[in-house]
C-alpha cells in the first residue's frame, strides 16, 4: 500500500525543515523524512543571517528564536591573538545578541542562535500548520519519476521495513552526501577540497577565567605560519568548538594532535572534555543542475560552501522559500507549466555567488599564510607592540568582508529570471557592504516603515502584493481583473508614504510571494495579462518582450 502526498522532502536538517514549515504555512501537505533522530551533535551553523530572520517575521516565529537559549548578553566579538594568554592583535566588537540594534534597511538582524537550537524551532514551525508530517529514522531506498509524480520507496532505520510513498513532487534536502542528487546523476562543479579540517567540540566551564582576553564569540589564532586555528563559543556559557584549519592535504588529526592544539592556544595545559570529534572537507561545489520537473535539489545538496560568512544554511533557506512558493502555485493551479523550471533559472546563480564569496572570506582568512607575521608579533617590547598593531590592523580590514556582509545576505537578485520583468534600469553593483536597497525588478523588496512596527515586508508572503504608491492614484483594474482570472492570489496596497515612494520610485510595484519585486512601472501595461502571465511562470521570453514593448 503506498500513501499520496503533493510534496515529499527528504532529508531533515534546517532546509528541510523550512520547507515543511513554509509549504504547511501556504496550506501544502508534505511529508519529510529524516534517516537520523534529528539530534545534532556538532551544530555546523550558528548564525542565522538578517534575510532569515526576515523569513522567520513573515512565519511568525520571531519570539521562538529570540527565546532560543543562547545568551542575549553574552558579546559577539571577534578576537585575533598569537594565543589566548599571549597578545591580543585585534578585535572586532559586537554587541550581544540582544543588545544588537537592527540595520537601517531591515526590521530584523541576525542571530546567534547555533543549529541545535534552531532547528527544533524550525521543526516546531513545521509541525505547527498540522500539514506535515514528520518520520525520523527513515531512509530514502530509491525513487522514480513519472510525468505525473514521483514513487519513492523508504525504510524504517530500526525496523528494517519499506514501504512506498507517491508524491507529486520531491525536495532533496539531504546534504552535501545528497542521494536525491546523486541517484538523478547530478555532477557538482568546483573545488573538492579547499581545506582538510577537524572540529572538535569541548565542554569548560570556566574556560573565560583562564585567559584575560575576555568573552568573545569568536578567537582567531595567528602563529608564525598564520592563522591556524579557531574556537568558538557554541552556547555562550560551557560549549566550544576548535577547528584545526589544515591545508588542502589531507590530515588525520588524533587526540595526541588536537590535545596538543588546545594546548598551544591555552598557552598551557587546563581542565575541558572533548565531547565529539569531526573531521570534514571544506568545498566549494554547486550542483550543475538543481533537478528535474518534478524533483528539486535545495541546501548542502545542491551548493556546498566554506564556513566562513555564515552563507550555507541562510542560502539554503532561500531556496525552501523560493521553491516553496512555487509548488504552492503549481499544486494550487495557478502557476504557470514553466514556473517550478525558475527554480534552477534563480537559485543556481545565488548558489554561484555565495559559494564564491565563501571561498574569498577563506582567503582573506589565511592570506596570514602568504603575508606571515614576523617574529617581533610574538616577543615584547615597545617595537613589537607597534607591529602587532600594524599587523592587526591589517588583518582586521580585511576580516571585515566577512563580518559585514548583508549585502550578501539580502542583496541577491534574479536579473535575468524569466518570470521577472526588467525595467531598463542598470543593475547596481553587488557587494558584500554596504547593501543599498533597491526596488529594481529581480531584488528583494524595501524594507521601509509604514507604521508603528511594521514594515513593508509585511505586506509580502502570502500571495502577489501591487503597491500603488503616492496620491496619483493609477488605476490597477487591468492588473487586478487579470490575476482574478487566472486565479492568481494579488493583493493592492495604496498608500502615499513618502519614504516607500522614494524606496520603490515607481507608482506601481507588483511584489512576488516570496518577497522580491517582479515588475514596476509608474502605469498598467496596456496587456495586463502578458504580465501575469509572466510573472506566474505561464509564458516565456517571446511574452516578455511583448510586454516589453507595450510599457
Amino acid at each position: 500500500m503506498s500513501a499520496r502526498v503533493p510534496v515529499l522532502i527528504v532529508g531533515g536538517g534546517p532546509v528541510g525543515l523550512a520547507l515543511a514549515g513554509e509549504l504547511g504555512w501556504r496550506g501544502i501537505a508534505c511529508t519529510l523524512i529524516e534517516q537520523s533522530d534529528g539530534s545534532i551533535e556538532q551544530p555546523k551553523m550558528d548564525l542565522v543571517g538578517i534575510r532569515t530572520m526576515e523569513f522567520c517575521r513573515r512565519w511568525g516565529i520571531l519570539d521562538w528564536v529570540h527565546d532560543a537559549p543562547y545568551p542575549l548578553d553574552y558579546p559577539q566579538d571577534y578576537i585575533y591573538v598569537t594565543g589566548l594568554n599571549g597578545y591580543e592583535l585585534g578585535r572586532e566588537p559586537f554587541p550581544g545578541r540582544g543588545f544588537e540594534p537592527c540595520p537601517p534597511e531591515s526590521p530584523q538582524k541576525r542571530e546567534r542562535v547555533p543549529q541545535d537550537m534552531f532547528d527544533p524551532i524550525l521543526r516546531r514551525f513545521a509541525e505547527r500548520s498540522g500539514l506535515a508530517t514528520l518520520r525520523y529514522n527513515c531512509e530514502l531506498v530509491s525513487f522514480s519519476e513519472t510525468p505525473d509524480g514521483v514513487m519513492a520507496r523508504i525504510r524504517n532505520t530500526l525496523t528494517g521495513a519499506e514501504e512506498t510513498i507517491e508524491a507529486d513532487y520531491m525536495a532533496g534536502t539531504d546534504g552535501g552526501a545528497s542521494t536525491v542528487r546523486e541517484q538523478l546523476g547530478i555532477g557538482m562543479t568546483g573545488n573538492p577540497a579547499l581545506t582538510y579540517t577537524t572540529n572538535v567540540m569541548f565542554r569548560c566551564a570556566d574556560f573565560a577565567r583562564l585567559h584575560d582576553k575576555g568573552l568573545g564569540y569568536r578567537f582567531i589564532f595567528i602563529g608564525p605560519d598564520g592563522v591556524w586555528l579557531t574556537i568558538v563559543a557554541v552556547n555562550g556559557r560551557d560549549r566550544f568548538r576548535m577547528s584545526i584549519v589544515g591545508s588542502p592535504q589531507k590530515i588525520n588529526h588524533g587526540e595526541d594532535d588536537i590535545r596538543a592544539a588546545l594546548r598551544r592556544a591555552m598557552g598551557r595545559d587546563f581542565d575541558y572534555d572533548i565531547m565529539s570529534v569531526m573531521r570534514w572537507v571544506r568545498h566549494e561545489l554547486v550542483a550543475d543542475r538543481y533537478g528535474t520537473e518534478r524533483i528539486f535539489i535545495a541546501g548542502d545538496a545542491a551548493h556546498l560552501m566554506s564556513p566562513t560568512g555564515g552563507f550555507g544554511m541562510n542560502t539554503g533557506i532561500g531556496d525552501a522559500v523560493d521553491l516553496g512558493w512555487k509548488l504552492e502555485a503549481a499544486i494550487k493551479g495557478w502557476g504557470g507549466p514553466s514556473l517550478l523550471s525558475t527554480y534552477e533559472a534563480e537559485r543556481r546563480p545565488v548558489g554561484l555567488r555565495n559559494v564564491a564569496e565563501a571561498s574569498r572570506n577563506l582567503k582573506r582568512m589565511l592570506s596570514t599564510r602568504e603575508r606571515l607575521p614576523g617574529p617581533e608579533i610574538f616577543a615584547d617590547g615597545p617595537e613589537s607592540d607597534a607591529a602587532r598593531k600594524d599587523y592587526g590592523d591589517w588583518f582586521a580590514a580585511i576580516m571585515r568582508h566577512e563580518w559585514f556582509a548583508n549585502g550578501v545576505m539580502m542583496g541577491y537578485r534574479y536579473d535575468h529570471s524569466p518570470i521577472v520583468f526588467p525595467d531598463g534600469t542598470p543593475a547596481p553593483p553587488d557587494l558584500s557592504h554596504p547593501y543599498v536597497q533597491t526596488a529594481r525588478p529581480g531584488a528583494r523588496a524595501p524594507h521601509v516603515w509604514i507604521g508603528e512596527s511594521r514594515s513593508t515586508l509585511d505586506l509580502f508572503g502570502r500571495g502577489f502584493v501591487l503597491l500603488k504608491l503616492g496620491r496619483a492614484s493609477p488605476s490597477t483594474t487591468g492588473i487586478e481583473t487579470a490575476a482574478r482570472a487566472r486565479g492568481v492570489p494579488l493583493t493592492v496596497h495604496p498608500f502615499a508614504d513618502e519614504k516607500a515612494m522614494a524606496a520603490y520610485e515607481r507608482a506601481l510595484v507588483l511584489v512576488r510571494p516570496d518577497g522580491h519585486v517582479a515588475w514596476r512601472a509608474d502605469a498598467e501595461p496596456a496587456d495586463a495579462g502578458a504580465l501575469i502571465d509572466t510573472v506566474r511562470g505561464q509564458t516565456g521570453q517571446a511574452r516578455q518582450q511583448k510586454l516589453g514593448s507595450q510599457r
